[in-house]
């Protein structure tokens, strides 16, 4: 039994020569990782706490994101200990940006209690007794 002839039909290149049959993808290498000191797994990127800054006290968002976008850049180019610093560097600001924002809104809130009662007070001062409508 022969092999059947390919012919160039629409689908296939133009001027493919008779014969011609088309061929799969070479398998793809795996992956090996390193076994004796290769590269260490990437820091985490800490993006949450990023998101955190940006809802509680946003000033600190600009730093926490330049932070967040200089860890995989620092890692892929060797600098580990700079990339597991941009990493910290994310949760810390992270972190003082929570507690910048609960302490914020908790004298917000004080100051809300204060304002009422201010004004519970100057109406209970309201002379009523001298009204001008007869």
């Amino acid at each position: 039994m022969s092999e059947p002839i390919y012919t160039a039909g629409p689908s296939e290149p133009f001027g493919a020569p008779t014969g011609y049959a088309p061929q799969p993808y070479p398998a793809q290498p795996q992956y090996q990782p390193a076994q004796y000191g290769g590269a260490p797994t990437p820091p985490p990127s800490n993006a949450g706490w990023a998101v955190a800054t940006i809802i509680c006290f946003w000033p600190l968002a600009f730093a926490a994101f330049n932070h967040l976008h200089s860890i995989f850049p620092k890692w892929a180019v060797g600098d580990y200990m700079g990339a597991q610093y941009a990493s910290e560097r994310v949760k810390t600001l992270g972190k003082i940006a929570v507690g910048v924002g609960i302490g914020l809104g908790v004298f917000a809130i004080l100051m809300w209690i204060v304002m009422f009662a201010a004004f519970a007070s100057a109406v209970n001062e309201i002379d009523t007794s001298t009204t001008y409508y007869r």
